[in-house]
């Protein structure tokens, strides 16, 4: 379980990682007090106010997000990675917990109804996600407790859910701004008062158990996430396969063409549902007045109209659509949280697919033997884990394909991100790599944003653990582009391609490799600007932009190899 920390870590970082994992080899519950101090002095640039006696808002709706909303009862948070492991250590039945989720995070999670929280993970980089963000979340809610011992006498908290003058008296008390509560209270909808009534009534004291760190079980874990996918397409052991890693409805959602066919059905939910900033946008769409796209406008729609009840009964006819393209969905079993898609190529109509996919004649699709395997983006080195277990078992990978978030040091965000260059915090590695994905492929598809290709990108252990002296360094060194997965995905790939291990500490030349190789990454924060990051605001209808920009680029990229491969 014990990790050797990069060079480029800051000592201060590097103590915090080796007081986690140590502290983690117990076999008791863990007090996450006792992270508190080192968590503060790495000065991370997720947490810069840290130390202030007022709330980082930022930092705490950062954590929020990432966090169920069943965090509020939860006292224990327990660790594994599989059924099996959670069973050994007498937590049975974790399965038939209630089954909770995060807003901003992919986790599968369970919640006992009473105090325990148990989370299953892929890779050491969830255990240096989990914790951070448990310590910062706790940091965060003893200080709005503490202030809130401290509103005026006979004022309730109740009153500030509808009595403006409380409502800014409680911003007072806590010394935030009222933009800032306006930003709380949107997050937690109904349970504004009811969360804030629990924060003001106790301190957080979390305690954590990790139940196995070991190595193998990762593995184990991966191998039965794979197996999962085994069982319901078995052709995948005997086809041609291009791999994505992405999300679970950009890819599924162009070459399917279902949702562009229910367009009069969203413009009349758009309609009734009175959303003013959406009713404008679409009025200008059609007015010429903006160049938004109509087709990630209305993608857009349909995700707001999948949460209404009228949405899930068009979701059943999505995934018969869906099932007539060959589209095959695999939720995942058992294990972490990454479902996948299945596409057999020759089934891929033309006739409905997004129309920015077409290019030339696409008729020799129908004479593909070749599949696509889509996952939702893992977090770090969950995406190792996963690329290799693939590899082991598929043959021939004809591509691989990676698109995700990231933070960016001289964009904006929206902005669309291709490195050549990956510094991996995990291995040490620096890879050179030929990405197959261009701006000039991206470029026609993006309207709001920016592309930049040839740029140098470094995949870090995690999102706390970055401070203004790690920014500062890489920036320096010319390295722009700031994310998790694209460094162990590599390291991958050179096992893919070469006959040993990947190494340690060295510059890993891939530009020999046998298959298609693309990243491309959009940007989601910009964390030079202090504070600055999701948990200060979304990517909302334009993050729609940059996604189906890089989509479509890697969709038209495989097109373009298969036709060669085919001819």
């Amino acid at each position: 379980m014990e990790r050797t920390v990069p060079r480029t870590a800051s000592d201060e970082i590097e103590l915090y990682l080796r007081t986690i994992y140590s502290l983690l080899r117990s076999t008791t519950e863990v007090q996450i007090r006792t992270l508190e101090e080192a968590h503060a002095a790495i000065h991370s640039s997720l947490h810069p106010d840290v130390r202030k006696q007022s709330p980082d808002m930022s930092a705490f709706i950062y954590t929020v997000l990432r966090l169920p909303d069943c965090i509020f009862d939860v006292n224990l948070v327990i660790m594994g990675q599989s059924l099996e492991v959670f069973n050994r250590h007498g937590f049975t039945r974790v399965e038939k917990w209630q089954p909770v989720s995060a807003a901003a995070r992919r986790r599968r999670c369970f919640f006992n109804r009473q105090d325990t929280l148990a989370c299953f993970i892929a890779s050491q980089t969830d255990i240096e996600d989990i914790i951070p963000t448990l310590t910062a979340f706790q940091i965060e809610w003893n200080k709005v407790h503490f202030l809130l011992q401290r509103l005026p006498d006979g004022m309730k908290l109740q009153s500030a859910a509808n009595d403006p003058q409380a409502y800014m008296t409680l911003a007072d008390t806590l010394h935030i701004s009222l933009e800032d509560l306006n930003r709380l209270q949107s997050i937690w909808g109904e349970r504004f008062i009811e969360n804030i009534t629990c924060i003001a009534s106790r301190k957080c004291a979390f305690r954590v158990r990790l139940l196995s760190g070991s190595l193998s079980e990762y593995w184990r874990s991966t191998r039965a996430w794979w197996e999962n996918i085994e069982r319901a397409f078995p052709a995948v052991l005997e086809r041609p396969v291009y791999f994505i890693s992405s999300n679970n409805h950009s890819v599924t959602n162009l070459l399917s063409g279902f949702i562009l066919q229910q367009r009069e059905v969203l413009i009349q939910y758009l309609e009734e549902s009175k959303n003013p900033e959406l009713l404008s946008e679409w009025k200008d769409i059609q007015e010429a007045q903006v160049p938004s796209s109509i087709e990630n406008f209305l993608y857009y729609v349909y995700k707001k109209y999948q949460q209404t009840k009228e949405g899930q009964k068009l979701l059943k006819l999505q995934y018969e659509q869906e099932q007539k393209c060959a589209i095959t969905r695999i939720p995942s079993e058992h294990s972490f949280d990454v479902d996948a898609q299945v596409i057999d190529l020759s089934c891929v109509d033309s006739e409905t697919m997004d129309p920015r996919l077409m290019q030339d004649n696409l008729a020799f699709l129908h004479k593909s033997d070749a599949l696509i395997l889509n996952i939702d983006y893992p977090l770090g080195l969950g995406a190792y884990n996963i690329l290799g277990t693939l590899a082991e078992h598929v043959y021939p990978v004809l591509g691989v394909y990676v698109m995700g978030k990231s933070a960016t040091l001289n964009g904006v965000i929206g902005d669309v991100i291709i490195p050549d260059v990956v510094y991996d915090e995990h291995s040490q590695n620096t890879y050179l790599f030929r990405n197959a994905i261009k701006a000039a492929d991206v470029t026609p598809h993006l309207i709001y944003g920016t592309v930049i290709d040839h740029q140098k990108c470094v995949s870090v252990l995690g999102t706390f653990l970055q401070n203004a002296q790690f920014m500062d360094v890489f920036y320096h060194e010319g390295y722009t582009d700031i994310e998790m997965e694209a460094g162990p995905y590599l390291s991958a790939v050179y096992e893919m391609s070469r006959p040993r291990r990947h190494p340690i500490n060295e510059i890993a030349n891939l530009y020999d490799v046998s298959f298609d190789l693309g990243i491309v990454h959009y940007a989601s924060d910009t964390p030079l600007s202090k504070g600055r990051n999701l948990g200060a605001g979304t990517l909302s209808y334009y993050g729609m932009d940059s996604t189906y920009a890089a989509t479509l680029a890697i969709l038209r990229r495989i097109f373009e190899v298969e036709h060669k491969r085919l001819s």
